[in-house]
């Protein structure tokens, strides 16, 4: 029972992290259609930031939850800075081109994201700095520790933020606005340009956010540490229903539970024959048994509503 227990906590952290990237990929969707590919880089350039701002600011003898936060605003500004180039040099002269053109285009951002990263950092891995107490805490029988709690409560609180801006503000309403119809959203006074820009900006931010506490919750970075993770996230974005927040969230969730369980039953279920670093193989069942079954997702694909 401990072990069921400690694995539905990594679930939870693990899941948490998907989730916030997996939020990216259904809002870029939900407003122009497209899967962004390079989401996943964005997420390991954030981390390596983080990285680097930590090891720059070590030696001045701040606090360790200073030196997190201070270096994930850092991730987040050049993440940001970094989409919203994105967008505007890959992905906006495309916006009208068949839709092969830009998938090309985002699977070749993510390349050489991740080619420029390993020119910048170099390919080997870099140990993450503990700047969080490390002391675990007992939860009946399971331990959790400071920097897991804190992913869970960060990842509850970024959802709630978000669907308030989407739901409750004059940008969400534009964005909701732009994601029926560009064409009639302009002539009703709303930039799409601007909103899609918006959105991209939005999107690298949490997956800075995601970056950072995947580096802290795993203790190394490296240039092609985005690759899976991005790749899982969008597993969760279809598995929720892409285009829709609270189905990215609870895809995410889900599909972290499933592989956190698995990947500590797998051994008992296939008799010893397969470990649990074969944990990699749930999230891609779930992708194939998900577009086979339910290719609308859990939730289903969000309608955009009328602003």
């Amino acid at each position: 029972m401990d072990i069921f227990i400690q694995q539905i906590i990594n679930g939870l952290v693990l899941g948490s992290m998907y989730a916030l990237v997996a939020l990216g990929y259904t809002m870029v969707y939900g407003i122009i259609n497209l899967i962004n590919f390079a989401h996943g880089e964005v997420l390991m350039v954030g981390a390596l930031t983080s990285w680097t701002v930590v090891t720059v600011l070590a030696a001045v003898g701040l606090p360790g939850w200073l030196l997190l936060l201070i270096s994930l605003v850092a991730a987040i500004i050049v993440c940001s800075a970094l989409n919203f180039a994105i967008e505007k040099i890959a992905y906006r002269p495309l916006r009208n081109a068949p839709r092969l053109a830009p998938l090309i285009t985002a699977m070749g951002m993510s390349l050489l994201l991740q080619t420029l990263a390993m020119i910048i950092w170099k390919p080997n891995y870099k140990p993450y700095p503990i700047l969080l107490p490390s002391e675990p805490f007992n939860v009946f029988g399971a331990v959790i520790n400071t920097t897991q709690i804190l992913i869970l409560v960060v990842t509850a609180l970024t959802l709630a933020g978000l669907m308030f801006l989407v739901n409750k503000t004059k940008l969400g309403r534009a964005m909701r606005a732009t994601a029926e119809n560009p064409r009639v959203a302009g002539l009703m006074g709303v930039r799409p340009d601007t909103v899609i820009s918006a959105t991209f900006v939005i999107g690298a931010a949490l997956a800075a956010l995601a970056g950072v506490m995947y580096a802290a919750n795993y203790g190394s970075v490296q240039h092609t540490m985005g690759f899976l993770p991005g790749l899982k996230a969008f597993t969760a974005a279809v598995f929720g229903g892409i285009g829709n927040l609270p189905g990215a969230m609870v895809g995410g969730v889900l599909l972290g539970l499933i592989e956190s369980i698995g990947s500590g039953y797998i051994g008992q279920l296939t008799g010893g024959i397969l470990g649990s670093h074969y944990q990699d193989i749930f999230a891609f069942i779930v992708l194939i048994l998900i577009l086979t079954l339910r290719p609308q997702g859990l939730l289903g694909e969000r309608v955009a509503d009328r602003a």
